[in-house]
């Protein structure tokens, strides 16, 4: 009979970042276990004195932990059992890290944004927050790049005691942005409060607002209204690739130092109303877009976009190419290719299968614009963001 591993779970249960990591954790622990976790009930809602005592006194094989503050961390790492902690920026002794890509996310939130011909971009987030800033960070990077305008709100030097006094605040700063702006709020807590300071400031959204956050939630995103759009990450497969860590190190098994990061990595856009707008002057442009997203996983051709929106195949090339700088072929490929990327994650089907909805005759041609515009062929891509 397997011996049963005793294993500290420190995680936080009522967001969906924490609950991916849990689920990819059981679904590993189903296949590989058994285990008995330690939860301490409620754990972020005690003081953090209590919570690190609780965890001293436990006696337990390892630890996997998504925690915010030094002294946890440090509490975790002198307990002398393999952990895995997503909260520290670096692998230390007997320990891995869990690590959000937050470059990663700014990027994709401007290129979802620019991609719907968004010229005026915006950041709320956490001032205090490490990762809140890198995505603002990364988020400014891109959208410069392309020559467009960012503003970013600053939180109060005084904290606001209260979450109706802030949503004021940011009330006062969303009057006074340009519009039409694509904001990205840094998770979607943040982005429900800016709904509703959108609310406040008799703001449409997404007409004059339109709203991006992360970590999609569904309940968070859902309770918003309108619903908020938001980028999904693959917190499942780095819980699951977490809990095989944690297996080998309680096992005596020390990996290279590149297996000792666990990457979170943003999926892909999930989209509801908040962002269902496309921001541009050109009218038959912006109805060329949304034509093409519509007509994702079928063969549709420049003519086709130009027949449907009811102008010749040369003034919709010329438009396109002023403004958003690539020709209509490109950006039938580009939503391809996304369709395509979110297939590879969320189902079992063979790439061939793939192709075949996507009704394309040669595998090779799709899979070669698949890495021209990801980085990484089909089956690399589902490999880095799929569960075993």
């Amino acid at each position: 009979m397997p011996t049963t591993r005793e294993v500290i779970l420190l995680i936080e249960k009522s967001r969906a970042y924490g609950r991916g990591l849990l689920r990819g954790i059981a679904r590993y622990v189903g296949i590989h276990g058994p285990w008995l976790f330690q939860m301490r009930p409620e754990f972020y809602r005690e003081d953090t004195g209590g919570a690190l005592w609780w965890t001293k006194k436990r006696d337990a094989d390892g630890v996997i932990a998504h925690v915010g503050d030094s002294r946890t961390i440090e509490i975790i790492t002198n307990l002398g059992i393999p952990a895995v902690i997503a909260g520290i920026r670096e692998p230390v002794a007997r320990a891995h890290a869990v690590i959000t890509d937050d470059v990663a996310i700014g990027q994709m939130a401007a290129d979802h944004f620019l991609a719907r011909g968004f010229r005026r971009f915006a950041y709320c987030g956490f001032d205090e927050m490490l990762w809140s800033r890198r995505r603002r960070d990364s988020f400014i990077r891109v959208a410069t790049e392309s020559g467009c305008d960012v503003c970013v709100y600053e939180q109060p030097k005084k904290r606001v005691r209260t979450e109706e006094g802030e949503r004021l605040l940011i009330a006062d700063w969303l009057r006074s942005l340009p519009r039409p702006i694509a904001l990205l709020a840094c998770n979607d807590d943040r982005g429900k409060q800016v709904l509703a300071a959108c609310d406040v400031a008799g703001l449409d959204v997404p007409d004059d607002v339109a709203i991006l956050g992360v970590d999609n939630d569904d309940l968070i995103c859902g309770l918003g209204f309108p619903q908020l759009s938001s980028i999904a990450l693959n917190t499942e497969a780095a819980g699951y690739e977490a809990a095989s860590a944690l297996d080998g190190l309680m096992s005596g098994r020390e990996p290279s130092e590149p297996s000792k990061q666990i990457r979170v990595s943003p999926l892909y856009v999930i989209e509801r109303h908040s962002t269902d707008v496309v921001a541009m002057e050109d009218r038959e442009v912006a109805v060329a877009l949304r034509y093409i997203r519509e007509h994702a996983a079928e063969v549709i051709q420049v003519g086709d976009v130009a027949e449907a929106i009811m102008l010749s195949r040369r003034a919709l090339q010329q438009r396109f190419r002023r403004v958003l700088g690539r020709s209509v072929h490109e950006e039938i490929k580009r939503a391809r290719v996304d369709r395509m990327a979110r297939m590879l994650v969320t189902t079992n089907l063979s790439i061939a299968e793939i192709a075949r909805l996507l009704r394309c005759t040669d595998v090779n041609n799709i899979s070669r614009y698949f890495r021209q515009r990801m980085g990484l062929t089909p089956t690399q891509y589902r490999r880095k963001h799929r569960l075993p």
